[in-house]
């Protein structure tokens, strides 16, 4: 899946830009001038060959930057825009980007004292027991997601809030790879009630329960919905949907799973 790379904001939106080339400069007169236009010509064939063969031995040696990535975006016309995982199954509702949160009513508990960070996530209603990783974001400002060698794994954003923390904490997901399901591959089935876990590497454990789950077009994403501050402890779940665009080779929405932190315990040993 491609990540989201915005256009020049000092170009105009809609047009291609070439830069100009400089016209073709007459060939000097004489024996002695022709001779140096060829071997002009002739090192600089050998250099642009140079140059492309070390490009290639580079690319070869470091398949994971430049193969087509896989990532969460989240800057994008001045907002945030997840995207992970390969996408498909049903259509949920779309979101209306200025609607609230689909929060009904809950009882939240207040956040804990101590961030700490994420260690497991346990979803007992879709089968879900992952390991979960902290990622960041790469040199284009965009989250790493959770490797797809391990279809098992979820990523947990670690410049936001830790899960039991005042705010949302967000954790992301695929939904598959090409040849087999992932750990969110069945997102779009939870509902309100449902119930989330989230240990902790201190040996706690966040409590939530589902409030709501949406379907947004990228182009639209909630931002604030989904990224804005909140005094309580809540939780994200987010990986991709949608149809598969094949001109810009990734899906076109998200499903994004609100919930609010509801009780708290302590792991299982």
């Amino acid at each position: 899946m491609t990540g989201y790379y915005p256009q020049d904001p000092n170009q105009p939106q809609g047009y291609v830009y070439y830069q100009q080339v400089p016209a073709p400069q007459p060939e000097p007169e004489g024996k002695n001038g022709t001779q140096l236009v060829r071997l002009v010509l002739i090192i600089a064939a050998v250099a642009g060959l140079l140059t492309v063969g070390l490009g290639l031995v580079f690319i070869l040696g470091n398949p994971e930057e430049y193969n087509e990535p896989d990532r969460v975006n989240l800057k994008v016309a001045g907002g945030m825009l997840p995207e992970v995982g390969r996408g498909g199954g049903p259509e949920l509702p779309q979101a209306v980007p200025e609607a609230p949160a689909p929060l009904p009513p809950l009882t939240p508990v207040a956040p804990m004292s101590q961030p700490s960070s994420p260690k497991r996530l346990i979803v007992k209603r879709l089968n879900i027991d992952a390991p979960v990783r902290s990622v960041g974001l790469d040199k284009t400002g965009a989250i790493e997601p959770p490797p797809l060698a391990n279809t098992n794994l979820v990523g947990w954003y670690r410049n936001g809030p830790t899960p039991g923390s005042a705010g949302p904490a967000t954790l992301v997901g695929h939904r598959d790879t090409a040849t087999a399901p992932a750990v969110f591959n069945r997102l779009d089935e939870l509902k309100y009630g449902d119930t989330i876990e989230v240990v902790r590497q201190d040996g706690t454990v966040a409590i939530y329960t589902v409030g709501g789950i949406e379907q947004a077009d990228k182009t639209t994403f909630p931002t604030e919905r989904v990224y804005g501050d909140s005094d309580m402890a809540e939780l994200r779940l987010i990986t991709c949907a949608g149809t598969f665009n094949r001109t810009t080779r990734h899906y076109v929405d998200n499903v994004i799973v609100y919930a609010t932190m509801t009780g708290t315990g302590l792991a299982s040993s």
